[in-house]
């Protein structure tokens, strides 16, 4: 599991529409990679070409949330990029859950 800092995050058209198209909102994609029960780790199929994460994680009302983001660096620090954001399926629930109490353990 990762901690990423960041100072925020970049938005536009693009990032925005892609996101929101799963049923998502803008407030719901930005709580779950900053929520300390979120699960972060690296997306090792995008390495080449950029770093990417996934975020693994609930959101203020409790919806299990899968968001892939990038880190982009700027002057002001380090801001997430979401890429993709969509609710998780109970498969990938019991996994997180799992994943989580071993964790905490």
């Amino acid at each position: 599991m990762h901690r990423v800092s960041f100072s925020g995050f970049e938005w536009d058209h693009g990032n925005r529409r892609k996101c929101l198209k799963h049923g998502v909102s803008i407030a719901e994609i930005e709580h779950v990679p900053a929520h300390a029960e979120t699960l972060i780790r690296p997306d090792p199929k995008h390495a080449p070409r950029e770093s990417r994460f996934l975020a693994i994680g609930r959101t203020q009302d409790g919806r299990y949330t899968f968001v892939v983001f990038t880190p982009r660096h700027h002057s002001a620090g380090a801001l997430l990029r979401p890429i993709s954001a969509r609710y998780m399926h109970r498969r990938e629930i019991s996994k997180y859950e799992q994943e989580t109490s071993r964790a905490q353990k």
